[in-house]
């Protein structure tokens, strides 16, 4: 969740690292600090967004050509000064940063105080400073190099980490390590760089390296050198990055959600490009050819995911069962583990996830691995975790995905299932083929449909001002549009903080149905398909109790828009295929409600963009 930039070379590190702390600010912003080696450790930090850090460089300015820098998602201690990092040893030669949890921190601290050592912070983090500070000073004597130290100390923690480690007596190299948390290194000219992800370093250069667990780097300004936690040399792929500076700008818009909304047109274009044959009706999804037959044999399908993803993922069951007729289960990737989960080598595990780092998605990938399942995965981020740890699988192509709440990953990962549910369903010869050519044509034209809702985006906006302090919104669809139902109550939520829930509609008579009275809107996303008189009749169920009703419908669905207060229309299109189209004007509602009240939409509190500790 949290932020970690590095660098080391000939430059003054501390404007790098502060830019490339304000290009990680989505994955924590509750507060940030930098650590810059010139002979001492000088160190900035506080509570607040990564502006304030930079205010106070500016006003006290830093030198030093190597340093490490951190933007926190709070886990251990409340967000302030004392407790953001850098955190450094108790001698004060020692300064790291950390992203993840260390899950027996409470124990480590206890033997550490009864060995005199002093804490000053709530944090689990203060612990590994202290640590390996402790092992380094009364470990083995003077032969015991900082590096391993660092080994040493971390085959003694439990849970998850990525790590930057400074020491003033080593002033030429930072040590980093990794386990559960994504860390990589960016390769210079005579300088390196050290981050969360891509974002912060792809201005500087397009190599780099990825981390995997249970490794460890010494990072000098001429190179680095991988090795296990046991000690053994590595030799790592060197990787180009695909993505631009531009991508990982706002250009022009108010804020990333919004560009990201329009940016969809042209992801979900991006995400087919290469995979429609529409000439000849068929999909070619190159990440699956290797496994294409045991995919075809498949018993069973089961998709863990999290968030939005798991929302995706709850669309994917729809198309498999509907498109492929093969079985399917969805798991909350949080929960799976933890419970007598039945997955064998016969089944397929299907993960989904924007960043490829989620960590409860990563544990579930894991377990299935263990138990001989194929495992397949869906994500956005190249190089990431999960692309490089299932079997297979498909990317999203998205481009990157800045803002906290998610929106063309939401779409980008639909398309990507719809296509899976297709070509599954030809290879296992269920699915008729006029059918399937439809549905192929129809994909082809979705990309134009998003671009139709999306120039309507101003009577979206208008409608938004009516609702902004509403305390409570209703969502209701039916088959394809109850996860959209789901997910554009998440939107809501995530970045208004208003109450929203999302429910089959027919379920709203066995509960919801007390809630509304004049003071409640009512979403209902009613796709011009074979429910369509059954979401009329919840229509008037709430229109009898003056639920105000505000429909995402086709554009010749007269007798839904007759009823509605507002309507939002869309372009029609295979039911299936809907919820490409019924999603966006729900982006859009939400965001702009959020921007009515107020509210950061791109740095919600409480909430960053990849979850990467449990």
């Amino acid at each position: 969740m949290c932020g970690i930039v590095g660098y080391i070379g000939e430059q003054q590190a501390s404007n790098i690292i502060v830019k490339g702390l304000q290009r990680l600010e989505y994955r924590g912003y509750d507060s940030a600090g930098v650590a810059l080696l010139n002979g001492e450790l000088d160190i900035k930090k506080g509570k607040g967004k990564v502006q304030i850090l930079k205010n106070k460089l500016e006003a006290n300015p830093s030198k030093g050509k190597i340093g490490i820098g951190h933007t926190r998602w709070a886990t251990h201690g409340e967000p302030n000064d004392i407790n953001s990092h850098p955190h450094v040893s108790e001698s004060g030669k020692i300064a790291l940063v950390h992203n993840g949890i260390i899950e027996n921190y409470n124990s480590l601290k206890k033997e550490l105080i009864n060995k005199g050592r002093t804490f000053h912070t709530d944090t689990d983090t203060e612990v590994v400073a202290q640590l390996i500070e402790e092992i380094y000073e009364n470990g083995n004597g003077d032969d015991l190099t900082f590096e391993q130290a660092v080994q040493m100390a971390l085959k003694q923690v439990v849970g998850t980490y990525g790590l930057a480690i400074l020491h003033t007596e080593e002033p030429d190299r930072i040590v980093v390590a990794r386990k559960g948390s994504p860390l990589l290194l960016g390769i210079g000219d005579g300088e390196m760089f050290i981050a969360s992800d891509a974002s912060p370093i792809v201005e500087h250069t397009k190599k780099v390296v990825y981390l995997d667990d249970g490794e460890i780097a010494v990072v000098s300004k001429d190179g680095y050198e991988v090795k296990t936690i046991e000690d053994v040399p590595l030799t790592k792929k060197v990787h180009e990055l695909a993505m631009s500076v531009e991508e990982i700008e706002k250009g022009g818009y108010p804020h990333f959600m919004l560009k990201e909304i329009f940016e969809q047109p042209r992801a979900i274009a991006d995400c087919l490009r290469g995979r429609l044959d529409v000439e000849n009706h068929s999909i070619q999804l190159g990440g699956l050819v290797d496994v294409l037959d045991k995919l075809v044999n498949a018993k069973r399908l089961v998709i863990a995911a999290c968030g939005t993803s798991w929302h995706s993922g709850l669309l994917g069951e729809y198309l498999f069962e509907h498109l492929a007729k093969l079985p399917v289960e969805v798991e909350y990737a949080s929960e799976f583990r933890y419970r007598e989960a039945l997955i064998d080598e016969d089944d397929v595990m299907l993960v989904v996830s924007q960043s490829g780092e989620t960590a409860d998605t990563l544990a579930a990938l894991r377990t299935a691995k263990e138990r001989g399942a194929l495992t397949l995965g869906i994500c956005n981020v190249v190089g990431s975790t999960i692309a490089r740890d299932t079997d297979a699988g498909v990317y999203t192509h998205a481009g990157p995905e800045i803002g906290v709440a998610s929106t063309k990953a939401f779409t980008t990962q639909v398309s990507v299932l719809a296509m899976m549910a297709i070509l599954l369903g030809q290879k296992r010869g269920v699915l008729e083929k006029e059918y399937a050519a439809r549905l192929i044509e129809e994909l082809d034209r979705i990309p134009g449909k998003v671009e139709q809702i999306l120039e309507n985006s101003e009577s979206i906006e208008e409608m938004a001002k009516l609702f902004t302090y509403a305390p409570n919104f209703l969502y209701l669809g039916r088959t394809y549009n109850f996860p959209v139902a789901l997910e554009g109550a998440l939107k809501l939520k995530e970045i208004s903080y208003i109450h929203a829930e999302g429910y089959p509609a027919a379920e709203m008579k066995h509960g919801p149905i007390a809630l509304i009275d004049e003071m409640m809107p009512v979403v209902v996303i009613a796709a011009t398909d074979h429910t369509n008189d059954k979401m009329i009749s919840n229509i008037e169920e709430v229109k009898a109790r003056k639920g105000r009703i505000i429909a995402i419908t086709g554009e010749d669905n007269e007798e839904v828009m007759d009823l509605a207060e507002f309507n939002c229309p869309i372009p029609e299109t295979e039911d299936c295929l809907s919820p490409l189209l019924t999603s966006i004007p729900l982006q859009l509602l939400s965001y702009y409600i959020a921007v009515n009240r107020g509210c950061n939409v791109d740095q919600p509190r409480n909430l960053a963009k990849s979850v990467t500790v449990e």
